[in-house]
C-alpha cells in the first residue's frame, strides 16, 4: 500500500496513517468494534435501568416489585463483562499484529537504505526507533484504541439518553463538556511539542550510550571515562528536562479534568434536585441522569489521563513513519546478471538493446574514467581519477591517510554515486547495472572485522548461505584458518558472541577471509586486511590469498610493503589525485612519492 509521505509534527496525518494499518485486519477490527459497542450500549442500558428501579420502589415500597428489573440488570452486567473482554482481546491482538508488521517494514526499510544514510544517522537513534518508539506505540495501540472507541460510543449514546430525560439539563452538560474539551485540547497542544522533544532526547541518549559501549577499549586506553560520564550526564539532563516538562503538562490534565467533572456533577445535582421539587423530573430520572453525567464525563477524563501515552505514541509513530519514508537505495536494474553465457555456465551481463538483448561475459575488467566524487557537496575527495584493472590483475593503492584509497573501493561497490566521470565494469557503465548483482560478484575483506553471533561455520557461510559443510572447510583451508578452528573446543561448531571477542584479531581476520573465499568472487577487495595482524599471521593470510586471488581482479589497500610489492600495478594517491602508477620496481626507480613512502618509513602510511 502506497502511503503519503509524512510531514514533521503532523499528529492528524500520523494518526490517519497509523489507523490505515487496521484495514489489513478488517474482520477482527469490525468484530472487536462490535463487541466494544455492545458492551458500551449494555453499560448505557444498565445506567438507564436506575430510573424505573428507583421510581418503582418509591411507588410500591416493595423490593419484590423490581425483581424483573434486577434480572435484566444482572444480564446487562454479564453482557458488559463478556463483550468488553472479547472486544479488548480482539484489539490487543490487532495491536500486536500491527506492531509486528511495522517492525518488519522498518527492518526491511533499513536494509534498503544507502550507506550514505547510515553515515549520517547514528545507530543508537535507529535502535531507539526500533525499541523505545515501537514499545510506546505498542502500549498505546493495545490500551488507547479500545478506550477511544468506548468513549465515542459512550458519549453519543449517553447524550441521546440524557436528551430524552431532560433537554435542559443536557444543555448544561454540553456547555461544561465543551469547556473541558477546550481545556484538554489546549493542554495537549502544549504537551505534544515536549513529548516529541522527549523522544528525540531519548534517541540521542541511546545513540551516545551505544557509541560509548562499542568504544570501551578506546575510552579506557585514553582515560576518557570521566569525560564520557560528564557527557552522558549532560545528555541525561537534557532528557530529564524535556521529560519533566512533558510530564508537567501531562499530569496537569488529570486534576483539571477531574475537578471540572466534580463541579459539573454538583451543578447538575443541585439543578436536578430543583426540577424534582418542581415535579419536572422523578427521583429515578435524576438518579439516572446523574449516573449518565458521570458516564459521559468519565471517557473524557480517561482519555485525558491517557494523553501522556497517546502523545508519546504519536511522537514515536512520527519517527517511525519518517524513517519508513526515507528514499531506498536505487538498484538500477536496467542491466542484470545471469548464469549461462554462450551456452556455458559462466556469468554474463544481460544488456537490453533495440533488437532484444546482448550478453556480455563477466570478466572483472574495471575502469575509472575521469571520476570526481565527494561525500559532501562542494568538497571533492577524488579528483579526475582515471585507472584500469584488467581481469585477473592485482591493483594496489597506497598513499597518505585520507588520500582516497578506501573511497575508490567504495565506489566500485556502488556504496556511493559519483559526481562526475564514469566507472565501467566489463565495458558497461556501472551506474546502469543492478547494485545487487554488482555486489554479488564481489567479496570485501576489511580491517575492522565484523563477525555475527553464531557458530564459526555460520560466519564463514555468511559469504554464501547455500554452501555445504565441505565447502566451508575448503574455504577455511584456503584462508589458512582450518588449523586454528580445529584447535577450538567445538571446531566449526564453536559458538562465538560479542563480535568474536573470544578470538584474536588475527583469527577473526582469517575467518573474514574464509568468508570472502567461500563466495568465489570475480572481484576481491582487501582494505588493509593484514594491517592488524602479526607477521606470522600475515604470512598465513598471504599464502591463502595468493591462491584465492588467482584469476580474480583484486584491489588491495595495505600499509606493508610486502603486501603490495607483488601487485601488477601500484597506484599512488595524494589528496584525491593519482600521482604515480607502475609496478614496484618502476616506482622505486622513479624515486617519487612511492619511493619516499618506502624509504622514509618501514611501512606505508
Amino acid at each position: 500500500m502506497k502511503k503519503e509521505k509524512l510531514l514533521p509534527n503532523s499528529p492528524v496525518k500520523t494518526m490517519a496513517r497509523l489507523f490505515s494499518y487496521f484495514q489489513f485486519h478488517k474482520l477482527a477490527f469490525v468484530g472487536g468494534l462490535l463487541m466494544i459497542v455492545l458492551s458500551t450500549v449494555a453499560q448505557i442500558a444498565a445506567n438507564g435501568m436506575l430510573s424505573p428501579i428507583i421510581d418503582t420502589i418509591i411507588e410500591t415500597r416493595q423490593i419484590s416489585s423490581i425483581r424483573w428489573y434486577l434480572l435484566i440488570m444482572i444480564g446487562l452486567v454479564a453482557a458488559i463483562i463478556l463483550f468488553q473482554y472479547f472486544g479488548n482481546l480482539a484489539m490487543a491482538r490487532i495491536a500486536q499484529q500491527i506492531i509486528h508488521q511495522l517492525r518488519e517494514e522498518l527492518f526491511e526499510k533499513i536494509q534498503t537504505l544507502p550507506i550514505a544514510f547510515h553515515d549520517k544517522h547514528g545507530h543508537g537513534r535507529l535502535m531507539s526507533t526500533f525499541t523505545n518508539d515501537m514499545d510506546i506505540l505498542n502500549q498505546s495501540l493495545e490500551q488507547s484504541v479500545a478506550q477511544i472507541v468506548i468513549s465515542i460510543v459512550t458519549v453519543i449514546g449517553t447524550l441521546g439518553m440524557m436528551i430524552y430525560l431532560s433537554p435542559l439539563l443536557t444543555v448544561v452538560v454540553v456547555v461544561t463538556l465543551a469547556m473541558m474539551i477546550f481545556i484538554a485540547r489546549a493542554i495537549a497542544q502544549k504537551s505534544g511539542r515536549f513529548f516529541r522533544q522527549r523522544q528525540e532526547s531519548t534517541a540521542e541518549l541511546n545513540r551516545y550510550v551505544e557509541e560509548m559501549i562499542d568504544a570501551q577499549k578506546i575510552v579506557k586506553v585514553f582515560n576518557y571515562e570521566n569525560h564520557a560520564i560528564a557527557e552522558f550526564n549532560e545528555q541525561a539532563e537534557i532528557l530529564r528536562e524535556n521529560s519533566t516538562t512533558a510530564s508537567a503538562y501531562g499530569v496537569m490534565m488529570m486534576p483539571v479534568m477531574g475537578n471540572l467533572s466534580y463541579f459539573q456533577y454538583a451543578l447538575l445535582a443541585v439543578t436536578g434536585g430543583i426540577f424534582v421539587i418542581q415535579g419536572r423530573l422523578s427521583v429515578g430520572n435524576i438518579a439516572s441522569f446523574l449516573q449518565f453525567t458521570r458516564t459521559i464525563s468519565r471517557p473524557i477524563t480517561q482519555v485525558s489521563n491517557q494523553m501522556n501515552a497517546i502523545l508519546a505514541a504519536i511522537a514515536g509513530a512520527e519517527r517511525i513513519f519518517r524513517l519508513l519514508d526515507e528514499d531506498p537505495e536505487d538498484l538500477d536494474d536496467l542491466i542484470h546478471l545471469e548464469e549461462g553465457c554462450d551456452g556455458k555456465k559462466d556469468l554474463c551481463w544481460v544488456v537490453p538493446t533495440d533488437n532484444g538483448e546482448q550478453r556480455i561475459p563477466v570478466k572483472g575488467d574495471i575502469r575509472f574514467h575521469n571520476v570526481d566524487f565527494g561525500y559532501t557537496k562542494g568538497q571533492k575527495v577524488l579528483k579526475d581519477i582515471s585507472l584500469f584493472a584488467k581481469p585477473g590483475q592485482k591493483i594496489a593503492f597506497v598513499g597518505s591517510t585520507g588520500a582516497g584509497k578506501t573511497t575508490i573501493t567504495n565506489l566500485i561497490n556502488r556504496f556511493y554515486e559519483i559526481d562526475g566521470g564514469k566507472i565501467t565494469f566489463d565495458g558497461i557503465d556501472i551506474s546502469q547495472i543492478n547494485k545487487y548483482d554488482v555486489r554479488s560478484i564481489m567479496s570485501v575483506v576489511l580491517q575492522d572485522v565484523h563477525l555475527f553471533e553464531g557458530t564459526i561455520a555460520y560466519n564463514i557461510r555468511y559469504g554464501r548461505l547455500d554452501a555445504t559443510d565441505e565447502e566451508v572447510v575448503q574455504a577455511a583451508k584456503r584462508a589458512n584458518a582450518h588449523d586454528f578452528i580445529m584447535q577450538l573446543k567445538d571446531g566449526y561448531n564453536t559458538y562465538i558472541t560479542d563480535d568474536g571477542g573470544s578470538l584474536s584479531q588475527g583469527e577473526r581476520q582469517l575467518l573474514s577471509i574464509a568468508r570472502a573465499a567461500i563466495a568465489d568472487p570475480v572481484v576481491l577487495i582487501l582494505d588493509e586486511a593484514t594491517s592488524s595482524v602479526d607477521t606470522r599471521t600475515e604470512a598465513l593470510i598471504e599464502d591463502g590469498m595468493d591462491e584465492l586471488m588467482k584469476g580474480r581482479t583484486t584491489f588491495v589497500i595495505a600499509h606493508r610493503l610486502s603486501t603490495v610489492r607483488r601487485s601488477d600495478a601500484i597506484i599512488v594517491l595524494e589528496q584525491g589525485e593519482i600521482v604515480e602508477r607502475g609496478d614496484h620496481d618502476d616506482l622505486m626507480q622513479l624515486k617519487g612519492r612511492y619511493y619516499d613512502l618506502n624509504v622514509g618509513t618501514a611501512e606505508l602510511d
